[in-house]
């Protein structure tokens, strides 16, 4: 394990969470709108798309701030898609997500996996389900029977008063319950449905404020 900087003696407060997609930058900036006594600083700040590898740095480098805790979630979807594209002679994309994902976990980075993506996450706030989905567009097509008017767009997922983070609040506990539900990321199974939000919110800088 690589030594961090001894940069300050101040008490860490805040948490960082490294995201590749939009909608995860729009949920937790919700969270944050919300929950103002939540301290989290999202990476990239503006929703970008960035290499497997370039969320490994950047949660690493992370690592050397300020933060009491630092995340990093991933959607699986996009891994697995990679993958199935991944060059003949060049290392498969799942198998540098696992490899980069134990090296993160020893130094001390939640890792968040999500199979498929987020949605599945907002789908578990009203349901309890280890179904299968294999592409995002079905976890979403599930979610529209509970949410009809979802889009994953920014004018959906951050209407004022009625954003998505809102809309989902009354059923937080069940998701993290759901969520658990599920057990955690196996690598010897990595395409099985997965859903690890629960860690965010059970983390001991975040926990107090939902219980």
């Amino acid at each position: 394990m690589r030594r961090r900087k001894n940069i300050s003696h101040k008490v860490k407060t805040s948490i960082a969470v490294v995201v590749d997609g939009e909608t995860e930058v729009f949920y937790l900036q919700m969270l944050k709108r919300n929950e103002r006594r939540i301290r989290v600083n999202i990476e990239p700040k503006i929703p970008s798309r960035k290499s497997l590898q370039e969320q490994y740095e950047l949660a690493l480098s992370l690592l050397d701030k300020e933060f009491a805790k630092v995340f990093w979630i991933v959607d699986l979807d996009v891994v697995l898609k990679e993958d199935k594209e991944t060059p003949k002679g060049q290392k498969p994309v799942v198998q540098q997500f696992l490899e980069y994902r134990e090296k993160l976990i020893k130094e001390g980075v939640v890792v968040i996996v999500n199979n498929p993506c987020l949605e599945f996450w907002f789908l578990l706030h009203f349901e309890q389900t280890s179904r299968l989905f294999s592409k995002c567009t079905s976890a979403e097509k599930a979610l529209k029977t509970y949410l009809s008017s979802y889009e994953k767009k920014k004018k959906y997922l951050t209407k004022q008063d009625d954003d998505i983070y809102l809309k989902l609040k009354p059923y937080l506990k069940d998701a993290i319950f759901n969520s658990s539900s599920l057990g955690n990321f196996n690598n010897h199974n990595p395409k099985k449905a997965m859903c690890e939000m629960e860690k965010l919110f059970q983390t001991e800088e975040l926990k107090g404020i939902f219980e």
